[in-house]
């Protein structure tokens, strides 16, 4: 039997008080009320609505070690990029390791592998392969629905996917960045019930008084907290918090605790912002997590002051996992899986043919979208316009490749096989030799991120499916935390997560222009742009 004494913090009740808690048998037996003071507060632990584990580079145990020190006991999470990888195999992998430490991960079945037919992926989720994930209780949900214009056109197979999960009543995920009005009401008439991609507070405000629940999100790339923050007085009710992708040296630092503890800063009500943290996604998606009350699975965690709110302890199962800033979940043996076919790159496969002028994807930091611009060729030099190229991992094609600004590396490569979705491996450097080094550095790997300068070179192997790794998570942190700073202090990237906003440059489905391995792409009109190869 666990016995502990502290502040109870009951948020569905709006009260704070002195209290004796029993847990037997991984559960809750009984609360007490008592008369003394306490210096310690206890409360249901966070919950990531919405998350890839993947952009961790860790598989689902070696996160659970890193999150838990922070509060963190359950996690919503879309397995879409190993599924673009592997397909079922690669969701049952996730599911497999998860289990296999005490921390509770709710996997989807992701409908939208690939994200688009102008893309190549490692595998695909049709109509029958989502029936077979959401009959199973393990699949607590329908991943989000990436291809909204599927949605808008009345696609047929979407139209079924989403058809699949109504049947088996299990929530569907959205993903609609910028989509308003008419197409809006639309999308939410389909059953799509959540969406974290409101990176203004109009959008969020458009979304949740149509009914949609919307995810704040602060990630390693994206972060919206700020703009969507203001929705928290009004709307609590609405809200969930999230990551979406969280880098390893990020996780190592925070996760929900620190969104938490910047509402409360801004002056949010204490209540709405752990009913935001915890209850909120527990009861949308129906998750089996204790919200600290009698008959409860023992989830919670103890916190030193309401002012400082640092992490002492969680327990999840009823089990102390961390305690003192120490994860006390031990590595478990992972036997890596992948699907890497390609071979070694020549500098002749990044020449392009001159053009007069150039069509350039502009990165934007903190910020998943991009901008198009229009350049003559002169300028190149002069504005930070770089080569990018999408190389097909999973068979030998020639690369795609376009022009990149934003990214600021004066000398060098970086290339990566995250790359969302169908996660081919992405390079952008500052010269073709660069490039080819960078890029076969991966490939001889099967799989990780690099850093090249003439004379130097810097690899982070990710030996399952070319995007997680199956050393210690804690020495993974350690190592993306180097070339994350040899790429800003030795290459000169400008960009506050110059491999996270690398990744994002493939995902077809955020506008406005983007590059896969079969070419650049218009993620407004949903067509590949003509330019020179």
């Amino acid at each position: 039997m666990m016995i502990i004494e502290a502040n109870l913090i009951d948020i569905q009740h709006r009260e704070i008080y002195p209290a004796r808690v029993y847990v037997e048998d991984g559960k809750i037996s009984s609360i007490a009320k008592i008369d003394r003071d306490c210096s310690t507060y206890i409360l249901p632990g966070f919950v990531d609505a919405h998350i890839h584990i993947e952009s961790s580079m860790l598989p689902p145990s070696e996160f659970a070690r890193l999150a838990v020190r922070h509060g963190t006991v359950a996690t919503v999470s879309d397995p879409h990029e190993i599924a673009n990888v592997l397909g079922i195999d690669g969701i049952e992998f996730m599911i497999d390791n998860g289990n296999s430490v005490d921390f509770h991960f709710y996997f989807g079945a992701s409908p939208c592998v690939p994200a688009t037919a102008f893309e190549t992926s490692g595998a695909s989720l049709g109509v029958e392969e989502i029936e077979k994930l959401l009959s199973k209780p393990e699949i607590q949900y329908m991943s989000e629905v990436m291809n909204f214009p599927a949605v808008l056109t009345a696609d047929s197979d979407m139209l079924a996917k989403i058809e699949i999960a109504k049947k088996y009543h299990k929530p569907i995920d959205g993903h609609a960045p910028a989509l308003s009005g008419d197409d809006l009401l639309h999308y939410i008439g389909a059953g799509i019930s959540t969406d974290h991609e409101a990176f203004t507070y109009e959008e969020g405000l458009e979304k949740v008084e149509n009914g949609m629940k919307i995810l704040i999100r602060e990630g390693s790339a994206a972060k919206n907290f700020d703009a969507l923050a203001p929705l928290i007085d009004s709307h609590h009710n609405m809200l969930m918090f999230c990551s979406d992708d969280r880098h390893p040296d990020d996780l190592y630092s925070g996760h929900i605790n620190q969104l938490v503890k910047r509402a409360l800063d801004r002056g949010d009500d204490l209540f709405k912002v752990l009913q935001i943290a915890s209850i909120n996604p527990i009861e949308h998606y129906d998750l089996d997590v204790g919200l600290l009350r009698v008959g409860d699975g023992a989830d919670f965690i103890e916190i030193d002051s309401l002012d400082e709110f640092n992490i002492l302890q969680t327990i999840i199962n009823g089990k102390c996992v961390a305690k003192g800033g120490k994860s006390l979940i031990d590595s478990v043996g992972i036997d890596a899986i992948n699907n890497f076919h390609t071979s070694i790159k020549h500098i002749d496969d990044f020449k392009t043919v001159s053009c007069h002028t150039l069509e350039v994807i502009e990165a934007i930091d903190h910020e998943l979208i991009t901008h198009e611009k229009i350049a003559d060729k002169d300028q190149q030099s002069q504005d930070d316009i770089l080569k990018i190229s999408v190389i097909n991992r999973y068979e030998d094609t020639p690369p795609a490749i376009a022009h990149v600004t934003g990214f600021g590396l004066e000398i060098g490569a970086i290339a990566s096989t995250v790359a969302h979705d169908s996660h081919n491996i992405i390079a952008v450097g500052c010269s073709d030799e660069m490039i080819t080094k960078a890029v076969n550095l991966l490939i001889e790997s099967r799989g990780g991120i690099s850093a090249v300068t003439e004379d130097r070179e810097w690899l982070l192997p990710l030996d399952i499916a070319g995007l997680m790794s199956s050393s210690d998570g804690f020495e993974v942190a350690d190592r993306y935390r180097e070339i994350d700073n040899v790429t800003k202090d030795i290459l000169g990237s400008t960009l506050s997560a110059p491999f996270m906003t690398l990744s994002f440059m493939a995902l077809l489905v955020i506008p406005d222009i983007k590059l896969s391995d079969k070419g650049l792409f218009d993620g407004r009109s949903f067509h590949f742009i003509e330019s020179c190869r």
